[in-house]
């Protein structure tokens, strides 16, 4: 079983206190802040944006993912590297023009990242696949934190997993959506490397100790 990057999303956060949270990210171990950007549009659902990502770049070193869950990302790419982005990742299912997003994002020096729905044909991937620095495959339907995790995921994983480990590439695998202290040892069996989670983390006894359990299940 490969090591596993721990990703907390910050939609879960507690936002007056963002400073806080993001300095228990890094005393529990966390390796990427996952910053989920949503245009109600794409998903029907409205988060943050350029602001929040450039406060949460002046509060930590930590590797900023930023998850762009809106249509046409491709006109706001530059600004999201300005305001902090390590890594920006956009949906197959949001651009006609994956390649050409995929490549911007690797002209202005940050990591790439390819992403697709569960109900979307991993097919779509492939274009790409030799071209990015991580796939991520949600394992809910996006646009809401908290919802329960669809098991075809564990599938689709590991299907991912042979076609980057047959093209030799070094890629992260992430997965999305309902990871939890109960099904991360298996996620991580069946390739994924980075795992995102929002509420398994910021628990009541705060993200820290989130943080220990999920490290702790693997």
């Amino acid at each position: 079983m490969r090591s596993v990057k721990l990703a907390p999303s910050l939609l879960s956060c507690d936002f007056l206190r963002l400073g806080e949270e993001l300095r228990s990210i890094e005393q529990g171990g966390g390796e990427y802040v996952h910053v989920d950007v949503m245009d109600g549009v794409f998903v029907p659902n409205l988060s943050f944006g350029l602001p929040i990502l450039a406060a949460a770049r002046r509060a930590t070193n930590l590797f900023l993912d930023v998850h762009l869950m809106i249509e046409a990302p491709e006109r706001y790419l530059a600004d999201f590297a300005a305001a902090g982005a390590d890594g920006i990742t956009v949906h197959a299912e949001s651009t006609r023009h994956l390649h050409r997003a995929v490549s911007q994002i690797r002209e202005l020096g940050k990591r790439a990242g390819v992403v697709v729905n569960p109900g979307t044909p991993l097919a779509h991937l492939q274009p790409v696949l030799a071209d990015v620095d991580l796939v991520l495959l949600m394992s809910v339907n996006p646009g809401f934190g908290g919802q329960k995790f669809i098991p075809a995921t564990f599938e689709r994983l590991r299907t991912v997993r042979s076609w980057l480990d047959a093209l030799g590439s070094p890629a992260e695998l992430q997965v999305d959506g309902g990871v939890s202290a109960a099904n991360a040892r298996e996620l991580a069996q069946a390739g994924a490397t980075v795992l995102v989670a929002g509420s398994a983390v910021f628990g009541p006894d705060g993200a820290e100790m989130g943080l220990r359990r999920l490290r702790e299940s693997l």
